[in-house]
């Protein structure tokens, strides 16, 4: 059918996902990228030989096409709050790369317009479509492990020269902070896995020595989250570490745990040692990695029956104003309540 046409803001590397992911759902057609350079728009599309493919340069052009209904921001970090209001605005769905912004005010703002717009939103936290997350989650309702009491999901991914968004990366006001631009996915998890509202927030944060890597930002930080219940949770985000990439989970419940792809649980009796279980993990930074597919499947089918995502810019909102609060909690030495 292909009714639902798509414009692409960026051409790096998770632009390519998304636009095979678009490219392969039956409803949605890739019909217009944004660059600052038209050429590289248009190489793009040649590239993932799209027809039917404009070329753009500028950001009001591409919004004026009538043709465009979903547009997909993955333009650096600091870009995503005012392309996504214009976008909004222009009365477009939008498909969002984390973080969506860099501070409240931003996302205040972001909110704000597509609350008036009532568009649809998805924000690209993509590894709630992973199967081990999937698996998790399953476990969790099943109550295989009980109760939870504590959880921690660790991002600790050495983001250097050899990774394509370093360049821009290691700058303060293009990246934020070691959640912001990439430990956002654990806080997420965190959330995913613990379904409690956050309400305090106390983190610590360091250069290394160093600062071989030379961020801007302090590249590690530890962040510690209390839940509602009482339930404690831990957020490890490195992206100056220098080890092969892990994405760590582990789940304490009153009846067993969860550590990763292993569970052990009081329920499966006679259960001498880790039960493993054979799935695909998080564990590559890589974008072809990540379940795209799966993503823009579920937006096209929340746009195409009128409901909203699990992964909406409301629900991504808590998400960062986590990762806001772990900021200010390491930069002023208190804890910081929640809601911001």
């Amino acid at each position: 059918m292909n009714d639902l046409g798509v414009g692409v803001l960026g051409t790096g590397w998770v632009s390519g996902e998304h636009i095979r992911a678009f490219k392969a759902n039956p409803h949605t057609e890739v019909r217009a990228i944004l660059s600052r350079d038209k050429a590289r728009a248009a190489a793009q599309a040649e590239e993932h030989k799209l027809a039917s493919c404009r070329a753009y340069d500028h950001l009001e052009d591409l919004l004026d096409d009538p043709a465009v209904r979903i547009v997909s921001i993955c333009t650096p970090h600091h870009l995503h709050v005012p392309q996504g209001i214009a976008a909004a605005k222009a009365g477009k769905h939008l498909l969002l790369e984390k973080p969506v912004a860099l501070d409240l005010a931003g996302l205040r703002a972001l909110q704000a317009a597509v609350g008036a717009a009532r568009v649809k939103t998805l924000v690209s936290f993509v590894l709630r479509w992973n199967p081990l997350f999937e698996t998790i989650r399953a476990l969790l309702a099943d109550a295989i492990v009980g109760q939870l009491f504590y959880a921690e999901v660790d991002y600790l991914h050495g983001i250097g020269p050899w990774y394509r968004q370093y360049s821009w990366n290691v700058k303060k006001e293009m990246s934020g902070s070691s959640l912001l631009t990439a430990g956002c996915h654990a806080v997420d998890g965190l959330r995913w896995f613990v379904p409690k509202r956050a309400v305090e927030v106390f983190a610590y944060s360091n250069f290394s020595a160093r600062n071989p890597l030379q961020y801007e930002y302090e590249p590690n930080s530890v962040t510690l989250v209390k839940f509602e219940d009482g339930t404690l949770g831990k957020v490890a985000s490195s992206i100056e570490c220098v080890m092969p990439y892990v994405f760590n989970i582990v789940l304490l419940g009153d009846q067993g745990t969860i550590r990763n792809n292993q569970v052990f649980s009081k329920r499966w009796v006679g259960q001498r040692g880790w039960a493993t279980i054979p799935t695909i993990l998080p564990d590559s930074g890589d974008v072809t990695h990540h379940p795209f597919g799966d993503e823009v499947n579920h937006f096209v089918d929340c746009i195409l029956n009128d409901r909203e995502s699990h992964a909406s810019l409301e629900d991504a909102a808590k998400t960062h104003e986590i990762c806001f609060a772990s900021e200010i909690s390491a930069r002023e030495k208190r804890p910081v309540s929640l809601p911001l």
